[in-house]
């Protein structure tokens, strides 16, 4: 007997309900709500194939609204994909469990972000969508042509990223982005009433998008809408009015059903009202077989477009092939080494956001699925170079986006780039717009994505923009985010081999932590090794039997060498060591952390910054020169005397413990 859609789409209500209640913990209202749009857009368009989840050119769904996880993963269970078993769904929610309470990319086939944190996963969204044109624009239709559909509810939209977002999809025109949007009037508070009186679709049409209104519980409705969304020359919200809950006898249609499993009585009710007889995860034989045959099709798409990628010529389908599995392409390395040779023996003195420029120019130059951008700030930070033609919405063939004064949705966007494949994002702002970025930065660290922020003007060192600028606090931040290699040169060839660990780092992100102000350069011997891959090394040894280390990172790395200078004269061995990145020092074995260290020295840390983490270096007894507090607006010189990060008064912090 064949399924009808209204027995597949309560499949989708009851696998979530009867999660939640085995859980006791929760989101089922919008599950039960979107059940109609999601088995809609699965069964009749979502190009997804159940037994080859990675395929590259499958369409991408992003639940934006991650609480509702048990969405995805009832679709990912009756679609027939292999890693979601009945088993995992009875486990939801719990420890070691791959059904988390909300998708984490990688723990499931199927789930393309990690989602949760609101107004994130639109906006992740929004990168998979401009991959795909960009990509497009490389290989044609042949071999690139997908769409990325997202579930958003009212709290991704109330999020400011979602603004971002909008604005940055409508104007470049991404017609393949089709967002879904749960309009239930429902928030935990209660009624959307209590918070907001938009008009999202006079929102989204102020953005460039096409917008449709549709009851999301009518099938044909829903089906009529997502042809017209896809035959657009815009991205298109499809506004789908819901009842969250739906089916619930007494909660349906209120917050009680948003984050709370139902309880027995109420399910008992919701299976009486909707004519379902199976018990809890139970899925009758001809609706679990409807569904596995509505996605099945998919296979015979994926077929025929692995055909076509066969014919592509060679050095196409390899380029294609390489990018697609995140390698980088052979004599890169040797581009970079080179470069490096050639910094050391011309020892330019530069800021270090002019060095990472000029290591950009090389490595664009190697690696062209390197894609930079900025946010409105292309002359600041120096992220676009002769290879990277800006990204326009009349071509797409270039490898510079313009984001725009959009840090939040710069880093989400960047996100999704990665997450689609193809492509290495990076992209530039001012450190202390990092607090702007947090969201994304996170979800870059959480999912173990290859995504490079360029944070420049990274200290009292910029001058006279003041306090609101100077990042006091932001490299304890970063350094604070598991999985993040925060990165902060001292000259143009520590500035290399950062980039070389940054490339390298398939599984984790990067913040380039780069200087205003020029630099004298340090590294003047060429060294086929990268040192600043071990994190921290001894720059300059000590005369003798060292008695005082001075560690230092960035633009005070030449304030610690003066100082050494001054204690040698002094006749106190001293030894400097350049510490660019922490979190790849403390991944070094015990043994050469102790020889860099200097067990049993006078430790003093010299950085533009508070003191908060050095102490696991210079001990709770150790100097330390840098900030206690904000900065202040003057010339950078000025701020350094004021502040007193200087040579003579680190050397006046080591003397004061020998």
């Amino acid at each position: 007997m064949t399924a009808t859609h209204h027995e597949m789409a309560n499949a989708i209500r009851f696998l979530a309900v009867d999660a939640v209640q085995a859980a006791n913990s929760g989101h089922p209202g919008m599950p039960m709500g979107m059940a109609d749009v999601a088995t809609v857009l699965y069964t009749k368009f979502m190009k997804f194939d159940p037994k080859a989840t990675k395929w590259a050119d499958r369409d991408r769904f992003v639940l934006s609204a991650g609480h509702g996880s048990m969405l995805m993963y009832a679709l990912l269970y009756l679609s027939g994909v292999d890693d979601v078993s009945m088993s995992d769904l009875k486990n939801f929610r719990q420890m070691g469990s791959k059904t988390a309470g909300h998708p984490e990319y990688g723990h499931v086939d199927g789930v393309e972000t990690t989602t949760g944190p609101l107004g994130q996963g639109i906006t992740t969204a929004v990168g998979m969508a401009l991959a795909e044109k960009m990509l497009n624009a490389r290989y044609g239709n042949d071999i690139v042509n997908h769409y990325t559909y997202t579930i958003a509810g009212d709290g991704c939209l109330m999020e400011g990223i979602s603004q971002e977002a909008i604005s940055m999809a409508g104007h470049m025109k991404l017609s393949k982005l089709i967002v879904m949007w749960d309009d239930n009037e429902i928030c935990i508070d209660g009624n959307t009433n209590l918070t907001l009186s938009d008009d999202q679709c006079a929102r989204f049409a102020a953005s460039q998008w096409n917008t449709i209104k549709v009851d999301g519980h009518d099938p044909v409705a829903i089906e009529a809408a997502l042809v017209k969304a896809r035959a657009s020359d815009k991205p298109t919200l499809i506004a789908c009015k819901t009842t969250i809950g739906y089916g619930a006898p007494t909660k349906a249609g209120s917050h009680d059903v948003h984050g709370a499993a139902l309880g027995a009585d109420e399910i008992k009710g919701m299976r009486e009202g909707l004519g379902w007889h199976s018990p809890a995860f139970e899925i009758p034989q001809n609706i679990l077989e409807a569904w596995r045959s509505a996605m099945a099709k998919n296979s015979a798409d994926r077929e025929a477009w692995e055909s076509r990628l066969d014919k592509l010529d060679a050095a196409s389908k390899a380029e294609f092939v390489r990018t697609a599995a995140g390698k980088l392409p052979a004599g890169w390395e040797d581009a970079l080494n080179a470069f490096k040779k050639k910094t050391a023996e011309e020892k330019p003195k530069l800021a270090t956001r002019q060095a990472s420029g000029k290591v950009l120019e090389v490595l664009t130059a190697a690696i062209p699925e390197m894609v930079g951008g900025s946010a409105d700030l292309t002359g600041s930070v120096n992220t676009k170079t002769p290879s990277t033609k800006s990204v326009l919405n009349t071509d797409f063939t270039g490898r510079y986006i313009h984001y725009g004064v959009r840090e939040h949705a710069m880093s989400a966007v960047m996100n999704g780039l990665s997450l689609h494949g193809g492509f290495i994002p990076y992209s530039g702002t001012f450190a202390v717009f990092a607090n702007y970025m947090m969201g994304g930065i996170r979800l870059s660290a959480l999912m173990g994505k290859r995504v490079v922020y360029v944070l420049t003007h990274d200290s009292i060192g910029l001058g006279e923009d003041g306090p609101t600028h100077q990042p006091v606090e932001t490299l304890a931040m970063l350094r604070s985010m598991p999985n993040f290699n925060t990165m902060r040169p001292c000259d143009m060839v520590e500035t290399a081999e950062c980039w070389a660990v940054a490339l390298k780092s398939e599984t984790t992100p990067t913040g380039m932590i780069l200087t205003r102000q020029a630099l004298t350069p340090l590294r003047t011997t060429h060294t086929d090794e990268n040192l600043s891959a071990k994190g921290a090394y001894v720059l300059a040894d000590a005369d003798g039997k060292r008695k005082v280390t001075l560690m230092a990172t960035g633009s005070e790395v030449e304030i610690a060498m003066k100082a050494r200078d001054l204690l040698q004269a002094d006749g106190i061995p001293t030894a400097v060591v350049s510490m660019p990145c922490w979190e790849l020092f403390d991944a070094q074995g015990a043994a050469y952390r102790a020889s860099v260290l200097g067990e049993g020295t006078v430790k003093v840390g010299v950085e533009a910054a508070m003191r908060f983490g050095w102490d696991k270096y210079i001990g709770s007894e150790g100097g330390f020169v840098g900030m206690t507090g904000f900065g202040a607006s003057a010339p950078a010189p000025e701020l350094y005397k004021h502040f007193g990060i200087t040579a003579e008064n680190v050397v006046a912090q080591a003397k004061a413990r020998l």
